[in-house]
């Protein structure tokens, strides 16, 4: 007998506690029915098409969409130039650093062959002498033609010539410096790894042709001249080379001419001025770093300067003779051969033709 409210037989199919108990754990969600490889037909169909019951589904398109895999290609992309541009970055470090040589460098003293012209009128000074078609200052050291090389680009070449430039303006056209008092204005544009040998030739000046002031730049003996005009008249030339895979060279050759009058003269036009001439001859080497620095090694100072006196040191100034002197008796100071260490004092004469004609 079935329990009280239940017919004999058991309960009806679908009722609670019925057949379909079993088959609660069983769910049927929309995402379980559109998977399905198996798809009824509709009544309709059927009855149209005479087709079978069911038919096969096309299989589930499946993996990563097509914004997926173009975001992914294109983080591979950036990945790949982020280690390419590691590997080829222009200012790269190089792993071991050469060693980078001190400056070497010779100013040879030109004498009179008889009294330094001179006269108050400066413009007639210069116009009678060989720089009279020279430019003034920065203008008379512009920069050439450019062209990259095998392996620094257009730029780079740019930069070395720019620094270069920059570093002959400081060093032999600036009035504080040429008047003996600055040198800050060119020590920054050294590579650090000269700055001792720099600091050196101002702290101890020997005349070993590494350790001279009048070798990094251009000063004269305040005691004795001052600059009649400030413009000074330069002629020159710059040129850039690539010396290897990593190093750069410009080198420049350039004249200058300075008025110069007695310290303590009156600027009235009164007292005779005078023109003083150096040649300078400078090498400069670059390498990446000191490119994206702004700064250079010089390697090579080559200087020849007159009106000088030979028997007068000119290591730590240029002491220029003025209007009307004329060079003291005597050579250069002697050179002891059995001493190391010591460069050969040197001193030429300063041609006729090299003054101005008053």
């Amino acid at each position: 007998m079935g329990g009280p409210g239940n017919p004999p037989e058991g309960g009806p199919e679908g009722a609670p506690g019925g057949g379909e108990d079993e088959y609660r754990s069983v769910v049927f969600d929309e995402s379980f029915v559109r998977a399905a490889r198996l798809q009824e037909f509709s009544a309709q169909e059927r009855i149209a098409d005479h087709a079978p019951a069911v038919r096969r589904r096309p299989p589930l398109r499946r993996g990563l969409s097509r914004q997926a895999l173009v975001l992914v290609l294109l983080i591979a992309v950036a990945f790949g130039t982020a280690i390419y541009m590691g590997v080829r970055h222009p200012y790269q470090a190089p792993a071991a650093r050469e060693p980078i040589e001190p400056l070497r460098m010779t100013v040879i003293p030109l004498a009179p062959e008889g009294k330094v012209p001179g006269t108050p009128d400066l413009a007639n000074l210069y116009e009678h002498s060989p720089a009279a078609q020279f430019r003034t200052g920065a203008e008379g050291v512009p920069l050439p033609a450019s062209r990259r090389t095998a392996h620094f680009s257009d730029s780079q070449v740019v930069s070395a010539l720019s620094t270069a430039k920059d570093y002959i303006v400081r060093s032999a056209l600036d009035p504080e410096v040429l008047t003996g008092g600055e040198v800050r204005a060119v020590r920054v544009l050294l590579d650090p790894e000269q700055l001792d040998q720099f600091d050196q030739s101002f702290t101890r000046p020997t005349a070993d042709g590494r350790h001279a002031p009048t070798g990094w730049l251009v000063r004269f003996d305040p005691s004795r001249a001052q600059l009649a005009d400030h413009k000074v008249r330069v002629q020159g030339t710059l040129q850039a080379a690539e010396a290897d895979a990593s190093t750069l060279e410009v080198t420049a050759d350039h004249t200058f001419v300075y008025a110069l009058r007695a310290t303590g003269s009156g600027s009235g036009g009164k007292d005779e001025v005078s023109l003083f001439t150096l040649r300078r001859e400078l090498h400069f080497r670059f390498d990446r770093d000191d490119l994206r620095l702004h700064q250079t090694q010089l390697v090579v100072s080559y200087v020849q300067a007159g009106p000088l006196s030979c028997a007068e040191d000119s290591t730590n100034h240029l002491r220029p003779l003025l209007a009307g002197q004329t060079a003291k008796e005597g050579g250069p100071a002697g050179t002891d051969p059995y001493a190391t260490g010591s460069a050969t004092a040197l001193c030429g004469t300063l041609a006729t033709s090299a003054q101005p004609k008053v």
